[in-house]
């Protein structure tokens, strides 16, 4: 097995924290991002670095960029797992509710990949998690304005990446995610059981990042089994 640098944002809790621990058992180097490190930092990993990371600060993503500089020098994975999450009813969702939603879900996704680009190579992967809710055509949810619309906008800004550059590489995919069992799915839908766990997501992700790019790029891949 080739060992491959993989950074992944939103580390702290759900299919970003599950993704970590398999692709650190694997024997891959991880960056690990999230606004807290603390749980990951307390795996005792060797192979698996994580620092405080928020998408919404610019100061942050030198901190990153530094880090591949001097101790990868490249990057093969980078996936865009964090996401904000809004339940509030449109009339009473605000012009700064939106901006909060989409400097993590859109313009972090896309600083990021901005960030990262310079350090990967022809045959790296980036991939984007999505949700259903942002598929053009799916069953929505009230409520959701913010938060769908943003997930829409990635899979927009996933296609013409992967047209930008398709003649040098890397590629670009996203998932749209359907209903797994994590935190953000009970702050969403209370009450509600997914019949996808975090680590059974985390699973199908981590090997999509390593091998999906043979097979896909500039593609939505609509990753679910279930409504909502």
């Amino acid at each position: 097995m080739t060992t491959k640098n993989i950074i992944i944002t939103g580390t702290s809790r759900g299919i970003g924290f599950e993704l970590v621990h398999l692709f650190a058992d694997q024997g891959h180097n991880v960056l690990a991002l999230s606004r807290n490190a603390q749980p990951v930092s307390n795996l005792h990993f060797d192979n698996i670095t994580s620092f405080a990371f928020d998408l919404s600060k610019k100061e942050d993503y030198k901190k990153v960029e530094d880090f591949i500089k001097n101790e990868w020098q490249h990057v093969d994975v980078l996936i865009n797992n964090a996401g904000t999450l809004l339940n509030k009813p449109f009339v009473e969702t605000t012009m700064e509710d939106f901006e909060y939603v989409y400097k993590t879900n859109v313009f972090g996704v896309a600083e990021m990949t901005r960030s990262v680009l310079p350090f990967m190579k022809s045959n790296g992967h980036v991939v984007t998690i999505s949700s259903m809710g942002g598929v053009q055509g799916s069953v929505k949810f009230p409520g959701l304005s913010a938060y769908s619309s943003s997930k829409g906008a990635v899979v927009t800004l996933t296609e013409l990446l992967a047209e930008e550059y398709k003649e040098t590489g890397p590629s670009f995919n996203v998932l749209a995610l359907g209903a797994v069992q994590t935190e953000m799915l009970a702050e969403a839908f209370p009450g509600y059981q997914a019949p996808t766990t975090a680590i059974e997501m985390a699973e199908y992700i981590a090997n999509f990042s390593l091998n999906g790019n043979k097979y896909y790029n500039g593609k939505l891949l609509q990753v679910s089994n279930s409504t909502p």
